[in-house]
Formats: C-alpha cells, structure tokens, sequence
C-alpha cells in the first residue's frame, strides 16, 4: 500500500468501533467520519483508520429516499429488522450487519490528490491484506450487485465490498464495507426486495440498480475461510503495519467530542428530513 501523499506521516491513529454492539447506531459513524475529517483537514491531527461494525442496519442513498413508494421500502425493511437511514455520502442502499467490517481511511486533502486516487487507496489496503490467499481481487461495476460502481471489489466477479468516499472541510474519508461472514446473496435479496417495493413499477427519477443476488457473496464464501470480523481486524493492523504504518491509539480530545455531538446532532435532523413521511 502506498501512501503518495507528502504531508501524511508514517504514524496513523486507530479507532476501533468494532465492537460497540447492536446499539451502535450507524449516523454516529457518520458523525465520527466527520468530525476527523474536520480535525485532520484543518487541525492536522494524525491521518486515522477507523474500523466499524453496525447491527441490522439498511443505509440509504439521498435518491433511494425520493423514490415513488418509499415508505412502502421502508416499511418491508423494518418488518424484517432493519433500521432504516440514509447517509450523508455518494451511493445507494447497502447492508450492514455484524458480518459487514466497515473501514474508513480519513486523511488531509492534499491538491493533486484526487477522488480516484482516494479509492485506488483503500483498493491497494485491501489487496495487501488478502494477499496471503493468494487470490485476484478486482475492482470494477459488477452489475446486478446493490450500490453499483467503478470501485467494487469483487473475487471471480462476484462483489464483497464497495468504497464510497466524502469530502468535508479540507479533509477526506474513504469508506468501505466488506462482506466478511454471512451470506452475500440473502442481503441483496432484502434490497432486491425494497426496490420492488419502493418502485412498485413507477417511474424513477434515476436509475436504480435491477438486483441480481447471485453477483454478490461474502469473503467467506469466496475463499472457503472461516473469517471472524477480529480475523480481518488483525489482517488490516498486520497489514499496516508492514508496509511501515505506526500506529497509535488515541481517546478524542474535548474538543473532538464536542464537535462530535454537533455534528450527531446535524446527521440526525438531515436524516429525519430525507426520511420525513
């Protein structure tokens, strides 16, 4: 994994949320997305990897949340378990549950470094960490799968993970989830099924993926592993710290928690908005 970028320093700090629990609720990711970015955009606090996993959790995009039925979507999801938000970065609807690790690789915006470039990042990390399985990971749309595009990770052309990325006060946050344990093709038929729901045959102001579970699996399926989120978790601390990452574990400041509950505060309002009924 190399990290082209002049001003980040060899020492990253580490935020582990991996095991909050089922309260965790995933507009905190958000917010704690958001107020390191603020802090390394213009602070020039450490570059941060921050690792996270949410319970039962259906992450809409802005467009999922004006479709023609989207209460209807909504209302199967929730009869399933699910809550119900939608996020504050690119994309469309996704799952994550306790089988989806989360990453985020938060770092100063640097000119010259650009979106691309962000997510050729994270697809290098992932490519070192899998390494040892010798295995070919690639990074194109695969179609059929939920939140298609340019930089889905796929084994065999079926997708594990996608990245999105978010740009916010000088500093950037690329993401990713990764379908570790579990079953790729049951949660694409829960999306498969909200859209049918939320659509209801209507006419859409964008086009919305056509779902086709079978393009979609977990790393588990894939490479025949028992992977736990811990596993991928020391994979991802192994990996960093081979390719010359030092890494430092840090509480936030004062003024970080601070900003932390106003920008919660701020997610939360935006995402009673874009689902008002």
């Amino acid at each position: 994994m190399t990290i082209s970028i002049p001003s980040v320093s060899p020492t990253w700090r580490f935020v582990d949320h991996t095991t909050f629990g089922p309260q965790f609720d995933a507009l905190q990711s958000f917010a704690y997305d958001d107020t390191l970015c603020t802090f390394i955009g213009q602070q020039q606090g450490l570059s941060t990897v921050r690792a996270w996993v949410h319970h039962q959790t259906i992450v809409l995009g802005i467009q999922d949340s004006r479709l023609p039925d989207i209460d209807d979507g909504r209302t199967y999801l929730e009869s399933q378990g699910y809550r119900v938000i939608v996020r504050n970065s690119g994309g469309l609807a996704v799952v994550l549950d306790e089988g989806v690790l989360n990453l985020s690789l938060i770092l100063k915006e640097e000119k010259g470094f650009s979106i691309d470039a962000g997510y050729e990042l994270m697809y290098a990390l992932i490519k070192k960490m899998l390494a040892p399985y010798s295995i070919q990971v690639d990074a194109y749309e695969i179609v059929g799968s939920y939140c298609p595009g340019s930089f889905d990770l796929s084994i065999g052309g079926k997708k594990f993970a996608g990245i999105s990325q978010r740009r916010i006060r000088g500093g950037i946050a690329v993401q990713i989830y990764l379908c570790v344990t579990g079953s790729g093709s049951e949660r694409a038929q829960f999306i498969q099924q909200f859209y049918q729901e939320a659509v209801n045959g209507k006419e859409t102001k964008f086009d919305y993926p056509i779902i086709q579970p079978q393009t979609m699996a977990s790393l588990n399926e894939l490479l025949h592993e028992e992977f736990t989120i811990a596993k991928i978790m020391t994979l991802l601390l192994q990996t960093m710290q081979t390719e010359g990452v030092q890494l430092t574990v840090q509480p936030f400041s004062t003024e970080e928690q601070s900003l932390f509950l106003e920008n919660y505060d701020r997610v939360l309002a935006r995402n009673e908005k874009a689902l008002k009924r």
